[in-house]
């Protein structure tokens, strides 16, 4: 069944619509989505389906072992890898709101998503991505206390505080996110079903709404910018702003190393997921290449993350090492 059959086969809910004049007209309401996803590659479905599955399954390796290796490490129960932790998980469940619907599709040819699993994607997808906006700055800020300020950290960074933090960034991920929802929820779609991209976003599927979306598009740029990006982006230059300027005092190269090494990893982590979330909603630019800078944030962070804090991480990296050691000695 090709597009435009599917089309009408799904779409089976008429209602009245006003016209601009005042006019009354029947329009078909639509109840289900196509992803398009990657149609510019229809011979690759195969390879891609088994690029994304293993970035999914490094992905989820990588990020269940650090939550496993916090978890277990005593050494590591500090405020710093408690973050850490939260990220991780947060990692786990960010890359599972996507990526297995897609494997699906690619598996069975099935693109078809009901509009309340889209809008159950876009709230789980929107309230992570949000969430992780503000526990990258609560890192950047927890960097910022153990560099530039050493002797108060335990008083300004210590466990009550840690989970206060966390929590605040949960909340806030969620809070903004039930704005967007609240809002998009109540438009009425009507021009087509098919969604040009592999998830169902606000900017591909707000397109496809025949009511008023003024609001919800008023909504969404207010939170993306004052909520989600703006104050956190804020919270983490300045951070890094007095990092860089109480490293470059250090007297010796040695201390200067030692200092940045601590947070370089979280640099880059910020540098790659914030340029994403920026270039796709803040900047306007062609759809397709919206896709591919979604890949950024979606598939690559998620899946660096681990990665970078693990290889660059000595005190990890000893976790590491001490449990492969305990598991090769128990298994032989």
């Amino acid at each position: 069944m090709d597009n435009k059959q599917t089309f009408h086969a799904v779409c089976v809910s008429p209602q009245m619509q006003p016209l601009a004049s005042g006019q009354w007209r029947n329009q078909t309401v639509v109840n289900m989505f196509i992803l398009l996803g990657f149609r510019e590659l229809p011979q690759q479905q195969l390879l891609l389906f088994l690029v994304f599955l293993a970035i999914y399954l490094m992905t989820m390796t990588g990020n269940i072992l650090i939550v496993l290796l916090l978890v277990a490490d005593h050494h590591l129960h500090t405020p710093m890898y408690f973050f850490l932790g939260n990220l991780s998980w947060l990692e786990i469940c960010y890359t599972s709101t996507i990526i297995p619907r897609m494997l699906v599709s690619f598996l069975t040819g099935d693109k078809t998503i009901s509009l309340l699993g889209c809008l159950a994607q876009l709230y789980s997808f929107g309230t992570l991505a949000g969430t992780e906006c503000y526990l990258l700055a609560v890192m950047s800020y927890d960097r910022y206390i153990a560099i530039c300020k050493p002797l108060h950290y335990s008083a300004f960074m210590n466990t009550r505080i840690s989970i206060q933090l966390a929590s605040y960034s949960w909340g806030s991920g969620l809070l903004g996110c039930s704005v967007i929802i609240a809002l998009t929820s109540k438009l009425s779609f009507c021009k087509s079903n098919e969604i040009d991209h592999f998830f169902c976003d606000f900017p591909p599927l707000i397109k496809l709404a025949c009511s008023d979306t003024s609001l919800a598009e008023i909504a969404l740029l207010s939170v993306v910018t004052s909520i989600i990006s703006v104050f956190p982006t804020a919270l983490t230059l300045t951070s890094y702003i007095c990092i860089i300027d109480t490293i470059l005092r250090i007297p010796s190269n040695t201390g200067k190393h030692k200092a940045f090494s601590t947070c370089s990893s979280h640099l880059i982590v910020v540098t790659m997921f914030y340029g994403g979330i920026l270039a796709v909603y803040l900047v306007p630019s062609d759809k397709d290449l919206n896709k591919v800078v979604s890949i950024f944030y979606t598939f690559l962070t998620p899946l660096f993350n681990p990665l970078i804090y693990t290889l660059r991480n000595k005190e990890v990296n000893r976790a590491f090492r001490k449990y492969l050691s305990q598991l090769s000695s128990f298994t032989c």
